[in-house]
């Protein structure tokens, strides 16, 4: 492993080196700092050329301002942009980390979407709900982001602002959106015609009675989650993950979700308190989040039992859902103050912070949520087409192995064969994928950025080279070009962790 780590980061620095240093000769190449200069009708142009040129060396060769550049760069000097005046630095950490929210928030819904609806659509392969999953597959795959983009702005933020000044969801819109949701979960079960019929109005009748519940409450002026509602979405998030994990018959694994569950709620209140004292750290909030997976893990430890993992990883898994869930409803608790101060328009579609907003952590967090919503949204949309078929067609291709018909020849339940023979088998595709994938978007969502006016990674670049500044546009690069190398070492360590045939030190 040490080896293989040091093979990789050699290659890695020298790949490196070489791609900054054709890059920064492209880019002097491309970019002319002297054009509005050249263009101009001032009397005194000959002398503000000569003192730009000196003052960006652009009479010194390219390869030695290269070198300059890179020697800097060790020093922890990434220079300043020439027209702005502002270091490159302080550029930099501003646009990564508008960036990064919204990779993260993109790549973990479509990962968590994309691959569930593929695997489904995998093993009810030619059902009408698989033929349904490839229409809009191929259909969001095909749409260009900018116009998901401008649709979102449109429906997602001014037709849902406009909703707002008089929430009210006509009782046919919520029968017809009821039926409809339980025809998809049908599809989706699948089974005898009666077990779709039970499934069709278990489904469609929970989605009225939670339209119901939104509508009569006046959910949409006062959101909250709530202790009641934690407990019932906390109870069917343990039975759904248990399932999944362990299967129902596992009683420790069951037991286990549903005492976390009892345990989220039983502290929900004296964590309002806690909230309310909690100062604007985002540590602190990862800390708490690990703590809590680690309390779920605990409580599946102690069930103990031969197959204690099960248990544990079920706690740990419905800990992290009840910790999100109590974090979600006190980031919606301040919904109130944020709606007035937004002037009744809290979906943006600018930017990613409100200026001068002010308030308590929490309305900052809120304030962040919603600028993501819609450009989160667009790149969901159009990964969750990629991750869908790359999923349904890797699970397709596992589930026709031999091992597989092997396992249920010798009498495993159905469950067992899906998750622990087929299910990580068809992970490994995607670990190759995936991080290629988010150091893609880490390099910039260009185009959605500039739709939606979030000062990310792909606006930076686009601005740097617009107002022909070398260094910010090298800065950019290099963080892309090192993220890129790592995440090419990264999916070769996960691909060895979830395929134990490959041996990186061999």
């Amino acid at each position: 492993m040490l080896n293989f780590l040091l093979r990789r980061l050699a290659a890695g620095l020298v790949t490196l080196f070489v791609a900054l240093f054709l890059m920064y000769i492209l880019v002097n190449a491309a970019i002319d700092p002297l054009a509005d200069l050249i263009e101009s009708t001032a009397a005194n142009k000959e002398q503000l050329i000569a003192q730009r040129t000196e003052q960006l060396d652009l009479d010194v060769n390219v390869v030695i301002r290269f070198f300059w550049w890179i020697g800097a760069l060790f020093t922890g000097d990434m220079g300043e942009a020439w027209q702005s005046g502002q270091a490159v630095s302080d550029q930099l950490t501003r646009a990564i980390g508008s960036t990064i929210e919204l990779v993260s928030a993109a790549t973990v819904l479509s990962l968590l979407v994309g691959v569930t609806v593929g695997i489904v659509s995998a093993l009810r392969q030619y059902s009408a709900f698989d033929y349904v999953i490839i229409f809009f597959s191929f259909l969001l795959f095909s749409l260009p982001s900018f116009w998901v983009a401008v649709l979102l702005k449109q429906w997602g933020a001014i037709g849902f602002n406009d909703f707002l000044r008089d929430p009210v969801i006509a009782w046919p819109v919520i029968i017809g959106a009821s039926l409809l949701v339980g025809l998809l979960w049908a599809l989706a079960i699948g089974g005898t015609a009666r077990r779709r019929v039970q499934v069709f109005a278990i489904a469609a009748a929970a989605n009225v009675a939670l339209l119901a519940y939104v509508q009569l409450t006046g959910w949409w002026e006062r959101p909250q989650i709530g202790p009641v509602l934690l407990a019932l979405l906390g109870a069917g998030s343990a039975f759904a993950v248990a399932g999944v994990f362990a299967g129902l018959h596992n009683r420790r694994a069951l037991y286990a979700g549903l005492t976390v569950v009892a345990l989220g709620v039983a502290l929900y209140f004296p964590m309002q308190v806690a909230f309310d004292q909690m100062t604007e750290s985002h540590w602190l909030t990862a800390l708490l989040a690990l703590v809590t997976v680690a309390v779920g893990y605990g409580i599946g430890r102690l069930y103990g039992g031969p197959d204690w993992r099960l248990s544990a990883r079920t706690g740990a898994a419905v800990a992290l859902v009840m910790g999100t869930l109590i974090f979600v409803d006190q980031v919606m608790s301040v919904w109130g103050p944020y709606f007035d101060a937004l002037g009744g328009r809290p979906i943006p579609t600018f930017g990613d912070r409100t200026p001068n907003l002010g308030g308590n952590y929490w309305v900052q967090v809120l304030d962040s949520f919603t600028h993501l919503i819609l450009p989160t949204a667009t790149l969901v949309l159009i990964a969750f087409a990629s991750y869908t078929r790359y999923a349904r067609s890797s699970m397709l291709e596992v589930m026709n192995q031999d091992y597989v018909r092997t396992a249920r020849a010798k009498g495993l339940p159905e469950r067992l064969v899906i998750v622990r023979h087929g299910f990580r088998n068809a992970l490994i595709p995607l670990a190759t994928i995936v991080p290629i994938d988010v150091i893609t978007l880490i390099g910039g969502a260009v185009i959605t950025e500039n739709v939606f006016g979030r000062p990310g990674m792909g606006q930076l670049f686009v601005r740097s080279l617009d107002h022909a500044e070398i260094e910010p546009v090298m800065a950019y690069l290099l963080v892309v070009a090192s993220l890129a190398i790592i995440a090419n070492i990264v999916a070769d360590l996960v691909y060895a962790a979830i395929d134990p045939r490959i041996r990186l030190d061999a």
